[in-house]
């Protein structure tokens, strides 16, 4: 039976095409780049509703994807409500999708309510739509902030859609990325989204996040390394001495080194003698004037 069953389970597969010409896969210095900014973004959402509602809130990043925007429309319930943002120099949409009767419990928090009372899906009234439409300006704002230097364009808010399945914010085709958020309203939870036309934030990763071809990894090494600080000692030539000779130091005792007095003092790096020099003024501290240099392989 247990056979059988493993290869009803193999039957039953499914193979999601994958058009290797447009990846729909984020590279992983992209995506960490985009979490990091979502995450941000989670934060600052979930202190806003904290402010506006009255009740501590939370909004969490569960997951960043990129997908096309019929794949995105088709995630989403049939009833429910997509506020659409125009940004500058795109004529795709920027959609924050959240479901109309979370968004109804928190106008009524909003407006002095003190319990959450169930409502159906419904379109919002003109006095609902003028607050979310404040609140959705202060989202802009959160998001634009989180982003920084990825979103630079001008966002404001177009309309809100209430059918995922007429919602037109792209073309079918045209990749999005879409982060998702678990968000919750004191003990009330509900699913949101986001989605961001992908050519409107990948354009500017590069710029965010630079990379430098491999050839030229040896020249910055170089570099990097010739602008780390060094100690530099000027000394005498060291005398062997016994652990006793040590222990037994008290003042007025002389050491007797194998220095010659006419002789120039080492300069050393790490123990590594480089030059020679000789005792010098400069102003009122003490100085060294290179004697000789020696010559060591790199």
């Amino acid at each position: 039976m247990g056979e059988q069953e493993d290869r009803a389970a193999v039957r039953q597969r499914t193979v999601d095409v994958y058009d290797f010409r447009r990846p729909t896969t984020l590279p992983r210095q992209h995506s960490r780049v985009l979490e990091v900014a979502f995450e941000t973004f989670a934060r600052q959402w979930g202190t806003q509703l904290t402010a506006k509602v009255r009740l501590k809130s939370t909004a969490t990043l569960e997951q960043l994807s990129m997908q096309s925007y019929d794949e995105y429309s088709a995630s989403l319930p049939s009833v429910t409500s997509m506020v659409l943002c125009r940004i500058d120099g795109s004529e795709s949409r920027l959609v924050i999708q959240f479901p109309a009767t979370a968004a109804l419990s928190w106008l009524s928090r909003m407006l002095g309510g003190s319990t959450d009372t169930a409502v159906p899906e419904r379109k919002f009234t003109q006095i609902e739509h003028a607050l979310l439409s404040r609140m959705v300006e202060e989202v802009l704002e959160d998001l634009r902030y989180s982003l920084g230097n990825l979103l630079t364009q001008t966002v404001a808010m177009d309309g809100i859609q209430y059918n995922s399945q007429f919602a037109q914010a792209a073309a079918p085709s045209e990749l999005m990325i879409v982060a998702s958020f678990s968000v919750n309203v004191g003990e009330n939870q509900c699913a949101a989204t986001l989605a961001v036309p992908a050519d409107v934030l990948l354009s500017r990763l590069g710029d965010v996040n630079p990379t430098v071809h491999s050839v030229d990894n040896e020249a910055l090494v170089r570099a990097q390394l010739a602008q780390v600080p060094v100690d530099v000692a000027v000394q005498l030539t060291p005398a062997p001495v016994t652990p006793a000779q040590i222990l037994g130091l008290a003042v007025g005792d002389v050491l007797h080194l194998p220095h010659l007095e006419n002789r120039p003092f080492d300069v050393t790096i790490n123990g590594t003698r480089l030059a020679t020099a000789a005792a010098a003024r400069h102003g009122s501290r003490a100085a060294a004037v290179i004697v000789t240099t020696e010559e060591h392989q790199r």
